[in-house]
């Protein structure tokens, strides 16, 4: 009798898809609340979730996630840094054996006091969403928030050595798309990268395609030269193009799918593993944790949902928008 072959450990790297995808980069949600109410994001009416998850169980699904070969990890809100023991967080992910980067996105209003501390915890990269330099466009997309304090977290964050800056900008027909030529300035004279967002139906506004946004900063006189894929500075969606200041990315969910290279799965802020940002695939991470599942459970459970991943997001079928949560509740 042929003997069976031996179980495999389901902790052992790759961790792959049910498309064969190898999952290296995780981002993980630690609230879904904010302190701003961007339309295309946060409706007015989303209360949060009340069970998040703590510091502790944060740093064991990270641990199990790196155990199967996850090397980044992005924390996401909501917004992050509204959580009170962020700096703790980031500190444990930051120490997890295997985790290689840990970068967070983040609105800038608490980087004025945080951007120094959240870097000597171990935090590499921010990505700052700022989509507009005037005050009363700020005040169309949210009624929350404090203009002012965002760019003083900004210049904060600026001087205090991170590795990577990007300024993430969604783009919005009608609202802020003729300002792109004033953030790419804003941005490069900062150092940082600004990256321009297809604006995706989660909320309200108009989406801009993103060769049509190329187009048009070629008539303003900007030039701008494909960047060669294999010296990206990311593995990510964004695609980049070279222009005379530095590097200006662009995202395009709607347009050009990036769905086919996907390398990242979500963890929402009480524990729930969502495989696809436009998926149903979960598994309640928290649940097991607080039941004393093993290490080898939760991974059996992570490889289960992933087991479920589609191939792509379908946001651009008829009525997708409908069936879709919040970003603020998916964790971004």
């Amino acid at each position: 009798m042929t003997p069976a072959p031996p179980i495999r450990d389901p902790l052992t790297p790759p961790l792959l898809d049910a498309q064969g995808r190898t999952m290296t980069y995780l981002r993980l949600s630690v609230t879904d609340r904010c302190n701003f109410r961007c339309t295309y994001c946060s409706p007015a009416s989303w209360g949060g979730k009340k069970d998040l998850l703590t510091p502790e169980e944060f740093e064991r699904i990270v641990s199990v996630f790196a155990r199967m070969g996850i090397r980044r990890v992005r924390l996401t809100g909501g917004e992050p840094l509204i959580r009170p023991d962020i700096v703790e967080v980031s500190r444990r992910i930051a120490a997890v054996p295997g985790v290689e980067r840990v970068a967070i996105t983040t609105n800038a209003s608490h980087l004025e006091r945080l951007a120094v501390p959240l870097r000597e915890a171990g935090v590499t990269q921010l990505n700052i969403s700022l989509d507009t330099l005037s005050e009363a466009t700020f005040r169309r997309i949210s009624k929350q928030g404090e203009f002012a304090t965002i760019l003083r977290g900004i210049d904060a964050a600026v001087g205090a050595d991170y590795a990577s800056l990007k300024l993430n900008v969604v783009v919005m027909r009608g609202v802020n798309d003729t300002e792109v030529p004033d953030l790419i300035a804003y941005a490069h004279a900062r150092g940082m990268v600004p990256r321009f967002i297809e604006l995706m139906p989660f909320g309200q506004g108009t989406p801009v395609p993103t060769a049509e946004l190329v187009d048009g900063l070629r008539t303003t006189g900007l030039s701008l030269v494909p960047e060669d894929e294999q010296n990206s500075v990311t593995a990510g969606p964004a695609r980049y193009w070279r222009a005379h200041g530095g590097l200006v990315g662009f995202i395009s969910p709607l347009t050009q799918n990036f769905c086919g290279g996907c390398n990242r799965v979500r963890v929402a802020s009480n524990g729930d593993l969502r495989s696809c940002l436009g998926g149903r695939a979960q598994a309640p991470l928290h649940t097991l944790i607080r039941g004393g599942a093993t290490d080898a459970e939760l991974a059996l459970a992570i490889r289960g949902a992933l087991g479920e991943k589609p191939e792509g997001h379908r946001f651009t079928e008829p009525g997708a928008g409908a069936s879709l949560l919040s970003m603020m509740g998916i964790g971004g």
